[in-house]
């Protein structure tokens, strides 16, 4: 039961640690609380430069043209008009659509200012722009949405306006100021504008026979995410001053898109945009780009935040539970297969008109997965712990602390020669005990004396070798080498005896039955390791020195402390001791010199 109720916390605990992770990524998700982090991925993945279409060319109004010809504030409009001409001059070969990313308003010469307007009413080929003017503090509309009013539109002059096609010039820049959408249409005092690089589509696809299916999405503000098929400088741009010089041969630009506009930075018509990195690119650019978008039917909205969220926030939820019952590397090899299907199908909703979150669920089960991998080190360490803990209750505390700070637990059997001091303690009178007391009381009893005997042995630095009944045998200077260990076996005996006389009185008031201690120590060469199979294994010491041992603490009576003679030379000058004489001991041929140790001198 104690296990099922452990089992149960551990997957409720999980359980609430999911629901954390759904709720982050949701909430992350539905507030976009990470925005510019989400763009920088989403540019990664959504503007991969995908090869610009060759129908679409541009005239650019570069730093060689203003050089020749001036600032482009002092152009009579009579060189737009050379230019519309000279592109126009061949039937066979002119452009489909030319398209003026410049503001033409109010009059600069009458003469180039009709010249410029009658050009473009004998080629209807041309589109120039207008623009909106915003008004800089935000309102609410008639949805709750917040948005930036239209103070006023500002046309071409009027003869040019008559003439021509206008699309608005605006685009729409985020909050970290690059440009990724445009509105393709907007509503102004009842009236829908449309958008310079729509009307140039709409109006290329009409000269060129083409269905136009550009029903584009938009999102709640009317706004479509345009996905840049080239980086600053990949589309064509020819020189505007090639052009009219003639040095460039017009026909180049048959039934292409041509767009004409700054491409020189003084004319501050430049803007950041997702794919350009550290450098920007001008406005006629983007609308290069735009156009390419409406000519594959590749643009895309946000989709619904919520759906998103409910759905990433589900998957975060049980991958993290996953985690939590998964090993590391089959949780690592989910987290890379999770990434990479987000990433392949965000790029599949985009090419089908969505775009979604990158980051959130990436970086959620991210972290889900670092947690887990800390959790997972942390919970080992204290399983680890407990289990060491539990180990020391069973085999001597150095054997295992040694084993811990090597991290070797791969216990092999075998052993080694080492010089050893063994001491062997017993009960004496505890069968006539055991025969009139309870079996409680005789547990009881047996424990105390046990905690007695290793607590003696610990303080000395000796190693719990077993309890066999009710007798202990403990070994000094091993597993590990030991200082001294002749002299701290001897005293751990004594305090043993000591302790003895403090528990017979505690036992005779309890009990009315009184023990004592019988102890035997030796020293010599023994071999010491593992024995036993695969499977139970035994550290212990084995040989002539541990038999000798045990036959002693069998010879001594209540109280009695005896040595050999081979470790009373090691140390006669520390103790006191009373001689015994030479006693025989079962299993040897010949008898052994014995010493009562009566007191240590030190």
């Amino acid at each position: 039961m104690e296990n099922k109720d452990v089992s149960k916390t551990s997957n409720v605990q999980i359980l609430i640690e999911s629901i954390v992770a759904f709720l982050l990524v949701f909430i992350l998700t539905i507030t976009d609380l990470l925005s510019p982090l989400d763009f920088l991925f989403k540019d990664k993945i959504y503007q991969i430069p995908r090869g610009i279409d060759s129908n679409i060319k541009i005239i650019a109004i570069d730093e060689k043209t203003i050089s020749e010809l001036g600032q482009i504030q002092t152009w009579s409009r009579k060189q737009y008009a050379d230019l519309v001409d000279k592109l126009n001059s061949n039937e066979n070969t002119k452009p489909a659509i030319i398209g003026f990313d410049i503001m033409f308003t109010g009059n600069v010469d009458e003469d180039g200012d009709n010249a410029f307007a009658k050009s473009c009413e004998e080629n209807d080929n041309v589109v120039v722009v207008n623009q909106f003017l915003y008004n800089e503090r935000p309102e609410y509309d008639e949805k709750g949405n917040i948005v930036y009013p239209i103070d006023s539109i500002v046309f071409p002059y009027e003869a040019l306006r008559n003439v021509t096609k206008q699309g608005y010039s605006n685009v729409s820049m985020d909050s970290d100021g690059k440009v990724r959408r445009i509105s393709p249409d907007t509503t102004y005092e009842g009236v829908n504008y449309c958008s310079f690089s729509k009307i140039i589509f709409d109006s290329y696809c009409e000269r060129m026979n083409i269905e136009n299916e550009s029903e584009i999405r938009t999102d709640k503000y009317g706004r479509t995410l345009i996905n840049y098929s080239g980086k600053p400088g990949d589309y064509e741009a020819i020189s505007f001053v090639d052009v009219i010089n003639g040095t460039v041969d017009s026909s180049i630009f048959a039934d292409s898109i041509v767009l004409v506009g700054a491409y020189a930075t003084g004319m501050q018509d430049n803007f950041n945009v997702p794919n350009g990195y550290d450098e920007q690119m001008y406005g006629v650019e983007i609308h290069a780009n735009i156009v390419q978008s409406y000519m594959q039917g590749r643009f895309s909205i946000n989709a619904n935040v919520y759906l998103v969220g409910l759905i990433t926030a589900l998957i975060a939820a049980a991958i993290h539970f996953i985690f939590r019952k998964s090993k590391i590397w089959l949780s690592l090899c989910i987290l890379l297969l999770t990434i990479v299907i987000n990433v392949l199908v965000a790029m599949w909703l985009n090419n089908n008109g969505y775009c979604i979150s990158l980051i959130y669920l990436p970086l959620i089960i991210i972290l889900s997965y670092v947690y887990c991998v800390a959790m997972g080190y942390i919970m080992e360490n204290i399983k680890r712990k407990k289990v060491l803990n539990a180990f020391k209750k069973y085999v001597a505390p150095e054997v295992v602390d040694e084993i811990a700070a090597n991290g070797n637990f791969n216990i092999k059997l075998g052993g080694e020669n080492r010089d050893i001091a063994v001491l062997f303690v017993d009960i004496r009178g505890f069968t006539t005990m055991s025969e009139v007391l309870e079996p409680e009381q005789i547990v009881e009893i047996l424990n105390r004396y046990l905690s007695l005997t290793t607590a003696s042995i610990f303080k000395n630095k000796g190693t719990l070798d077993k309890f066999v009944g009710d007798a202990t045998m403990a070994v000094f200077n091993s597993p590990f080498d030991l200082d001294d260990y002749e002299l701290r076996a001897v005293r751990a005996a004594m305090d043993i005896v000591a302790g003895g006389a403090a528990l017979e009185d505690e036992l005779q008031k309890e009990f009315g039955r009184t023990i004592g201690f019988g102890v035997g120590v030796n020293v010599g060469p023994a071999v010491v390791g593992n024995v036993g199979c695969d499977f139970r294994m035994d550290f212990t010491a084995i040989g002539d020195t541990v038999n000798t041992a045990a036959r002693l603490e069998a010879n001594a009576k209540k109280g009695q402390v005896l040595i050999s003679d081979t470790l009373y030379e090691r140390i006669k000058d520390r103790i006191e001791v009373k001689e015994i004489g030479n006693i025989p001991l079962k299993g040897k041929s010949n008898g052994v010199f014995v010493y009562e140790v009566t007191k240590i001198l030190e």
